[in-house]
């Protein structure tokens, strides 16, 4: 597949378009979308033009929100209606979050009554909510109906709505009362009461946290989630894809930021080189910072370092094993905390569990350290080797478990403080220890 894209992407530089056309007609949408990804703005919006309206329809629904924005600034006001309104609610919003509000505004206004009225639904929630990635369109079938009535409001209205394999449950008073998969109506007998054939529905409040939503519905499995108000009335559906899209979208965030960079948002081969370099010289300066602290410290020492120079041999060392195991914590509570399985409240249970973590690592490279130093060295720096290595490791593992906690409770992303800020504190203060066991074991 990766030849076939490069032979189209020189089509495109041939100015060989009708070939291209051709081209795209005898490749699937996700082969359109992955082609796409990989071009620049101009060359996108020529081969986008190209593509037929139905198909063009399908593969600016599945591109991410970035480039539809960029797309939609390059084609005329009827086509931007047109691709604007083919859009689902929710996705509809997510877009609109990407684009200046005078151009969001207008482009409300190109819309019906309904397809309006279901967008201001989902605009009305704050971001970050599951209101907000939920779709208004959905299937409810009365309590009381029989299996027949429903079948057929699924036949009538089914096309319009979201997903009807999981369908909410309500009474008179639209309240959720449990689900009903599309399956069991196809399996039971016509005249059967829905009520008799329902399951307790697992549902979610619409304000609550999208990315903790998102991760019931994945780990529990379900198709689809009841969205609803706080009179606990159904306002909206949440489906599986959905939230599969904002795990990706979260898990792509704390991977960047473990690896002290922002998310770009969008495809790598398209996004522009200036906005690669703001991602990642926020942090590069935060490092530059700690790296300063870490010198700082070095010329503090300075008698120590020129009275045992050996000393000097083992700082990379030392500062690498601090901020490998800092981060491995670290990385082990932070993605414990995006599934659930610790809370803020854990905090002393995280420290005392990494404490002993630490001094059993410290422990075991404290030994081996201690040998293999003591052996070349003598067995006086072997002993501040084999010290520092266990106060090092059980200061980083403490510190790396305690800072995703401490990034939660102050409502910051928990990846934040993982790697920049524990490479900063354990590369300082792991030299400071150092330095502490060296002076009071050689008498310096």
């Amino acid at each position: 597949m990766t030849e076939q894209l490069d032979e189209l992407e020189d089509l495109i530089r041939d100015e060989r378009l009708r070939e291209l056309r051709i081209a795209l007609d005898e490749l699937n949408t996700g082969d359109i979308v992955d082609f796409l990804e990989r071009l620049g703005v101009k060359d996108r919006a020529v081969t986008f033009r190209l593509l037929p309206k139905d198909t063009a329809v399908e593969v600016f629904d599945r591109l991410d929100q970035a480039l539809q924005h960029e797309i939609i600034e390059g084609l005329k006001d009827s086509d931007v209606a047109h691709f604007f309104e083919s859009l689902d609610p929710d996705d509809r919003v997510r877009l609109m979050d990407e684009m200046p509000a005078s151009v969001a505004r207008k482009m409300m206004r190109h819309l019906d009554p309904r397809e309006r009225s279901l967008t201001n639904i989902v605009l009305g929630y704050p971001d970050g909510t599951i209101g907000r990635q939920m779709s208004p369109e959905f299937v409810a079938i009365p309590e009381h109906w029989s299996v027949k009535q429903a079948l057929e409001k699924v036949r009538r209205v089914g096309a319009d709505a979201e997903t009807v394999y999981t369908l909410p449950v309500v009474d008179r008073a639209r309240l959720l009362k449990g689900v009903v998969s599309l399956r069991e109506l196809m399996v039971t007998d016509e005249e059967t009461i829905i009520s008799t054939i329902m399951s307790e529905a697992d549902s979610v409040d619409a304000d609550h946290e999208a990315e903790d939503a998102a991760r019931r519905c994945a780990d529990r499995k379900h198709l689809a989630m009841p969205v609803t108000d706080k009179e606990h009335r159904v306002v909206g559906i949440f489906t599986v894809d959905d939230a599969l899209d904002i795990l990706e979208r979260a898990e792509t965030e704390d991977a960047a930021r473990h690896g002290g960079a922002e998310p770009l948002h969008r495809p790598y081969l398209s996004t522009p080189v200036l906005q690669i370099m703001r991602s990642r010289i926020v942090w590069l300066l935060v490092l530059a910072v700690g790296a300063a602290l870490t010198v700082s410290v070095l010329d503090a020492f300075e008698d120590q370092l020129e009275a045992v120079t050996v000393l000097a041999l083992f700082v990379p060392l030392l500062i690498g094993t601090g901020g490998n195991t800092g981060n491995q914590a670290a990385t082990t509570i932070t993605r414990a905390l995006a599934l659930g399985d610790v809370a803020t409240r854990d905090v002393f249970k995280v420290l005392w569990r990494e404490v002993r973590v630490g001094i059993t690592l410290g422990s075991t490279l404290g030994v081996l350290g201690f040998t293999l130093a003591g052996l070349v060295y003598g067995w006086s720096i072997g002993t501040v080797i084999g010290l520092t290595l266990l106060a090092i490791c059980t200061l980083a593992a403490s510190a790396g478990g305690l800072m995703p906690l401490l990034g939660k409770a102050l409502g910051a992303d928990p990846a934040v403080f993982a790697n920049p800020f524990i490479a900063t504190f354990v590369d300082a203060t792991g030299l400071i220890v150092y330095f502490m066991i060296a002076m009071a074991v050689l008498g310096l």
